[in-house]
């Protein structure tokens, strides 16, 4: 939470970041060394005692739910029709065995076992959850020693803060649940990838912010395999939070579709592999198994989210983004075994699209690293149908293409085609009715001897895209139009590129008086043309706004934390003025009056994200009641595409607010 200007420091500065590691994340992620061991689990593939599926809900929610949407919850659930066994308990029976399916089960389900034998040395799962999860590797052991598998201690597994570092951590789970979610993580990828290391991220809560933090952490100590079991509902500026936290091409990030019906965020970030569950049961067929959606997987339609470029409605119904994109076994009726004594007896059967994230994310380290620049659900949409378990008839929602049928569907480069298409965005653009346009658009290709091939939605009227990415033509209409530009690579792989377009009417001189920012006061309620760091766009009343409703928010939460706010415009040639504003509001409960200890940067950057200039930098020094306006010009920075970018700098104690409105850059 944020922290008003009479509140005293508190916290400290976070520790150096981890090395380079592949995480699955969860609050807490555990990092998971083979040791040069071989992976078998010693239990035959026969499953263990286990209760039906059935309509009866017999289990409960390990994490309290929560309408919330400034907070995410973990999605484990507990078969509360199975006893807990506890650890003396099955030393007492030798050949007792857990309730819930184990790994030589779960690698049978999946054809994995082989693969699990050989595959995944040298590769790291993250987990990213909240809160400590103090018996941690104790437990692990004990699971690992359970089924036969390597050894995971130093070295092979691993607790982090949502900094990276080992320490300090957060405080420990208590009664949230969040212990139950990361034992299952850390079980799962032990289960499903016995030779690979396990990170587990802990959050200092579960806090969007927090555990936003600590996903970009992971991916930022080397994580190329993350698993989030964790979502909640959709939220005005999530579209904004999954660029910003999300985005990291060629890293697979599989996310928790939910345990009820409907889409959640982040599962249907458009970067993310979403992650349906299943009801896996034992079959007399030639597979051994049996899988039918499960009723309470979540999944569907997003309400806010665009659909990713590899996706398509014709198959999905669904103009936007559709989760899921696969899926593995999640019913709690059809659960996993897990051990856990911080909160729990011991061993205890637990289900949830909790169980299903890490498991697809395990399978993906099976698979080997993603290709650089890829979105690692795409091999899944390009290999459809081979390399899956059909989960019913083709594709729909809640189990997506199906489940893992080895760890083809999860290779690089799916459908004959690993290529990465990118589309270099031009920036925004404002031209004139009346004036002739030509915009040449550029991308590439991570293949050599690749011709792009372009098209475009949204154009103005007037305007045309050649093949070959040259936009052309004469507008004939004045209006703001949403552009998108696609590029085509001869294998089908594509990538695109979004800008705004806004025609003015003619004046009849060479400039036309223009105002260029989209969303200039935020009224709209979500970030959008802008980027920002999460909670930044804000209608809290405690920051009141200079008009409107919204305002930016930047900092204010007495800890070391970076906030920022840009957008791109493209400044028009030929006109006198090029002036850019802003109104700002600043306050601090920062008492020196000599230090500059919070800052407050107000750049112009280039295309390539070069700082051309930094206009003013301000801090808790300028703290006053009520806003000022501060103009700037840009008239050197005439006829290019520049980035006017604020960034918010706080250190680890004492909050300073810098609260931004009403922007703008006219031109005239």
């Amino acid at each position: 939470m944020r922290f008003g200007p009479d509140q005293a420091r508190r916290g400290s500065r976070p520790g150096p970041r981890l090395g380079h590691a592949v995480v699955i994340l969860a609050a807490a992620v555990a990092l998971l060394a083979a040791g040069g061991a071989t992976a078998t689990a010693s239990a035959s593939t026969a499953a263990p005692a286990q209760h039906a599926a059935s309509a009866a809900a017999t289990f409960r929610h390990a994490c309290a739910t929560s309408a919330s949407k400034a907070t995410r919850q973990c999605m484990v659930l507990i078969d509360t029709a199975v006893a807990q066994k506890s650890a003396s308990t099955m030393a007492a029976s030798p050949a007792a065995t857990p309730s819930g399916y184990g790994p030589s089960q779960l690698q049978s389900a999946y054809n994995l076992a082989s693969a699990a034998s050989a595959d995944g040395s040298g590769e790291t799962v993250y987990l990213v959850d909240a809160y400590d999860y103090p018996t941690a590797q104790a437990d692990l052991n004990t699971y690992r020693s359970q089924y036969g598998l390597p050894a995971c201690g130093s070295g092979c597994f691993t607790k982090v803060n949502q900094n990276g570092a080992t320490s300090p951590l957060p405080s420990a789970a208590g009664s949230t649940g969040w212990d139950v979610e990361e034992a299952l993580d850390i079980d799962m990828v032990s289960a499903i990838c016995p030779l690979c290391h396990i990170t587990l991220v802990e959050a200092n809560s579960d806090d969007n912010s927090d555990l936003y933090t600590a996903e970009n952490s992971a991916v930022s100590t080397g994580a190329k395999f993350i698993s989030n079991s964790w979502g909640g509902s959709e939220y005005s500026g999530e579209t904004s939070d999954a660029n910003t936290y999300f985005n990291h091409p060629g890293v697979a990030i599989t996310v928790s579709a939910g345990d009820t019906p409907g889409p959640e965020f982040p599962a249907e970030a458009e970067y993310v592999t979403a992650v349906g569950g299943t009801t896996l049961s034992t079959s007399s067929n030639s597979r051994g198994w049996t899988e039918s959606k499960w009723s309470d997987s979540g999944g569907g339609c997003s309400a806010d989210e665009p659909a990713p470029s590899w996706q398509s409605s014709s198959v999905t119904g669904c103009s936007r983004r559709e989760d899921n994109d696969v899926s593995a076994d999640a019913d709690p009726n059809t659960g996993a075994a897990i051990y856990n004594t911080y909160s729990e007896g011991g061993w205890l059967q637990v289900g949830g699209t909790s169980e299903s994230s890490p498991i697809i994310a395990s399978v993906f380290a099976l698979a080997g690293t993603p290709a650089s620049g890829s979105y690692p659900a795409q091999d899944i949409w390009s290999h459809e149908p081979s390399g899956l378990y059909p989960v019913g008839s083709g594709y729909s929602s809640v189990p997506g293409w199906g489940t893992p049928d080895g760890t083809t569907a999860f290779t690089s480069g799916g459908g004959g085609t690993g290529n990465t298409v990118t589309v270099t965005s031009p920036g925004n653009q404002a031209t004139t009715v009346g004036t002739a346009v030509s915009l040449q658009v550029s991308g590439s290709d991570s293949a050599s001897g690749q011709t792009l091939s372009y098209s475009a939605t949204g154009l103005p009227a007037g305007l045309s895209i050649s093949s070959s990415g040259l936009i052309s033509g004469t507008p004939t209409t004045a209006g703001t139009s949403s552009v998108t530009v696609t590029a085509k690579d001869t294998t089908g792989a594509t990538g695109s590129a979004s800008f705004t377009w806004t025609v003015s009417s003619g004046s009849g001189g060479s400039c036309t008086s223009a105002q260029l920012l989209g969303n200039p006061g935020f009224e709209t309620g979500s970030a959008a043309p802008w980027t920002a760091t999460a909670g930044v766009i804000n209608d809290d009343s405690a920051e009141p706004p200079h008009s409107g409703s919204w305002d930016a928010w930047l900092d204010g939460y007495g800890t070391t934390h970076t906030d920022t706010l840009a957008q791109t415009v493209t400044l028009p040639s030929g006109c006198t003025t090029y002036q850019a504003s802003f109104w700002l509001h600043i306050d601090t409960a920062e008492t020196t009056k000599s230090t500059a200890y919070d800052t407050l940067k107000v750049q112009v950057l280039n295309s390539s994200g070069t700082v051309l200039a930094t206009l003013a930098t301000f801090s808790n020094l300028n703290h006053a009641t009520g806003y000022q306006q501060h103009t700037y010009s840009l008239s050197a920075y005439a006829g290019q595409s520049v980035t006017l970018k604020f960034t918010g700098s706080e250190d680890s104690s004492l909050q300073t607010s810098f609260v931004i409105d009403d922007t703008a850059i006219n031109v005239s």
